[in-house]
């Protein structure tokens, strides 16, 4: 369910159950479960063509999408799933689009307050970075995202890739625990941020971690 992303920001997670708890609304097909089913395999309540709004200060701020919800509230380990994705989208006063968040799957743990978002997961910070994995962890409790797989983000003046991510629940203070490659923008085919990078060897890893604050553009020479 990977959409476009323009103007994005990172949701709170808290947006982001509430506005889909919220999903009462008219579009919504809901189906319960009888009584009897496997919990571990059959969901106690679907929910189709979720599209839910939430307010906050007499403002509309947030779109909540999904295909599908289900919910295995009488499963041994409590949880959502959402397995055709997930897309949420903020707006400012004025109901321009400033941020958003999708994946292709999402599941959340409801006891544990932990989301995990699987395959396509995009995303764009308040600074305009743009973020690219196929599976984030969003720990609710710690207000924490985190990473083992591949990253890829773009920024104004380079591109940073490597393995192993955490940041804070904006995406403005992060890591890279094994970063591969840092990439001026320059060195995309037409200065193309999207384009394959052009041919040349690719920078050894590095052996520490990688604050963002790395990533700022070299006042002198790199």
């Amino acid at each position: 369910m990977a959409r476009p992303l323009t103007g994005m920001k990172l949701l709170p997670a808290a947006v982001v159950v509430a506005a889909v708890a919220f999903c009462a609304c008219s579009e919504s097909k809901q189906e319960s479960i009888r009584i009897g089913a496997d919990p571990e395999k059959f969901p106690t309540l679907k929910t189709l063509d979720v599209d839910s709004y939430i307010s906050d200060s007499s403002y509309t701020r947030y779109r909540i999408t999904a295909p599908v919800w289900l919910i295995f509230e009488e499963a041994k380990d409590p949880y959502w799933s959402f397995p055709e994705g997930l897309y949420a989208l903020r707006f400012d006063n004025s109901m321009n689009e400033n941020g958003s968040f999708t994946a292709d799957s999402a599941t959340y743990l409801s006891k544990k307050r932990i989301w995990r978002f699987d395959r396509n997961v995009r995303m764009l910070n308040v600074d305009g970075d743009k973020f690219l994995t196929q599976q984030l962890f969003w720990d609710q409790a710690q207000a924490k995202l985190y990473s083992d797989s591949f990253i890829h983000i773009e920024r104004a003046d380079r591109i940073i890739e490597g393995y192993g991510f955490e940041s804070n629940q904006d995406m403005t203070e992060y890591i890279i625990r094994r970063p591969t490659g840092i990439f001026p923008t320059s060195d995309f085919v037409g200065g193309d941020r999207h384009a394959s990078p052009a041919a040349g060897p690719t920078p050894p890893p590095a052996t520490a971690p990688l604050p963002a604050a790395a990533a700022q553009a070299p006042q002198a020479q790199n």
